[in-house]
């Protein structure tokens, strides 16, 4: 028996729903918060990565409705590995910069057209720049925001002391 998603229900057949955006196995009383996913965009988008990733044309099927569940998700994330992710230390990027370009919050909120408090916040971490914010500060202040950007790039150098493997620089997922 299958787990509902939503309320943990142990039900013999579950329909894939979207909620919010999230495609979810839902029973049916659940089912009636979000819309039924069709499985037809699912075959094929299955079908297109399964033959780019097997051997044969034989594979695709022998895959099964497991390999399809995977493929149906893959784009979105693949979608969401080439985003950038704003740095963790965002707040002290933007602050450093400002201070060493000698300028206040008020001066930096002027040239950029933006409010003097959007620029505090910003420094105290109280918010995330918006895409328009964050590309008008990195301009300005000749920085960037995105994670994985400034000193952490040394590490990969060639000339480093330490040998990396893959495990030093790999984020596990928690399960």
């Amino acid at each position: 028996m299958a787990q509902c998603e939503m309320c943990g229900a142990e039900k013999s057949s579950l329909t894939t729903t979207k909620v919010e955006g999230a495609e979810l196995e839902l029973c049916d009383d659940c089912s009636d918060f979000g819309t039924e996913v069709k499985t037809e965009s699912t075959s094929t988008t299955s079908t297109k990565y399964s033959t780019s990733s097997s051997d044969g044309s034989g594979s695709s099927s022998s895959t099964g409705s497991g390999g399809s569940g995977g493929s149906s998700s893959r784009p979105r994330r693949d979608m969401f590995d080439q985003m950038d992710e704003i740095a963790s230390d965002y707040d002290e990027r933007i602050r450093a910069a400002r201070e060493r370009d000698g300028l206040s919050r008020e001066e930096l909120a002027g040239e950029l057209n933006e409010k003097a408090s959007l620029i505090g916040k910003l420094e105290r971490g109280d918010i995330l720049p918006s895409d328009d914010v964050k590309e008008k500060l990195e301009k300005r202040l000749e920085i960037s925001l995105s994670e994985g950007s400034g000193d952490d790039d040394a590490s990969w150098d060639s000339d480093s002391s330490m040998t990396q493997t893959l495990g030093d620089v790999v984020e596990r997922k928690s399960e």
